[in-house]
């Protein structure tokens, strides 16, 4: 149960033969060490192009991760109770995606697509440097639009800019989050011991049989603005940032993509700084808990020491 949500739902799917990708060689998914396991979303292949005022043939060389984030903001901005295209004030974009995976293995393939709507319009709609710019195009938003790629940190990364850019003045609301949607989506990965990946597909974090972490598929938008102006409008309020910060451990680690106990304390430490939060009063704490047998005991000895 370790790996399963609230609700008490796996969340990850496992994939047979029959609903595995056809593209996965047959060498790949006949290897005992090929874990056929993901998190994936729903219908992904599924736009509505004409609700957002894009031609068919441009949606359909369109990255996922693009098309699932404008979704996103689009409703998560009419959630909060604001018309996405109508919005009175500046609104910030802070987004970002994984590897434009859709263009490698799906578009370029299929060069009569390209030649349909042009090299250029196949750029725009696939490359990361304009998941943030196509959200502020088409709803209309008026603030700074930022791509933030910072890999696994993308999503929380845009948020702390989004912070900084409300606190600047620059923006009176900011959209910010990422989405990652691999291509193939029904695929797995080949598991290798003693690298980061699971050997079955899910990741028991701090926990004794933790094998390693899976990475999966998801996206996520939030509506960010100061407290004082969304206390003034009666904005529905879900949580409150405080403080924010970031940091990079430099070259003080193990090697490039292990973490560092103390980049990780002194960055957590930075954050209580800017929240003006004393340790002491900290009751939750949500982790990064990669299930790695490096990451989480350096995890906890960063938050131990911080």
């Amino acid at each position: 149960m370790l790996f399963r949500s609230l609700a008490g739902r796996d969340s990850i799917t496992a994939f047979t033969d029959a609903t595995l990708d056809p593209a996965i060689p047959v060498l790949l998914r006949d290897d005992p060490d090929y874990v056929r396991a993901r998190g994936i979303i729903d219908e992904v292949e599924s736009f509505d192009a004409a609700f957002f005022g894009i031609a068919p043939r441009e949606a359909e060389v369109t990255d996922p991760q693009h098309r699932v984030f404008l979704e996103l903001a689009w409703e998560c901005l009419e959630r909060a109770g604001y018309a996405p295209d109508r919005t009175e004030h500046p609104v910030g974009v802070f987004a970002g995606a994984g590897t434009p995976a859709y263009l490698q293995q799906n578009v370029l393939a299929h060069p009569e697509a390209i030649e349909r709507v042009g090299e250029l319009q196949v750029q725009l709609a696939n490359d990361k440097d304009y998941i943030a710019t196509r959200v502020a195009y088409k709803l209309d938003l008026k603030g700074p639009a930022v791509n933030v790629n910072t890999a696994c940190s993308t999503s929380l990364v845009a948020i702390t800019q989004a912070v900084d850019s409300l606190r600047l003045g620059r923006c009176e609301m900011a959209l910010a989050g990422a989405a990652s949607v691999a291509s193939p989506a029904r695929s797995g990965y080949l598991y290798q011991e003693g690298s980061m990946l699971s050997k079955d597909g899910h990741t028991r974090t701090f926990d004794a049989g933790a094998q390693g972490t899976a990475f999966n598929d998801g996206a996520a938008v939030v509506l960010l603005k100061p407290l004082s102006l969304a206390l003034a409008d009666g904005d529905q309020i879900f949580a409150l940032i405080r403080g924010a910060a970031t940091n990079n451990d430099g070259g003080g680690k193990a090697s490039f993509t292990a973490p560092s106990i103390d980049g990780q304390a002194a960055v957590i430490m930075a954050a209580h700084d800017d929240a003006g939060v004393d340790a002491r009063s900290i009751s939750y704490v949500e982790a990064h808990g990669t299930a790695t047998p490096l990451g989480d005991p350096v995890e906890v000895e960063g938050l131990t020491r911080a």
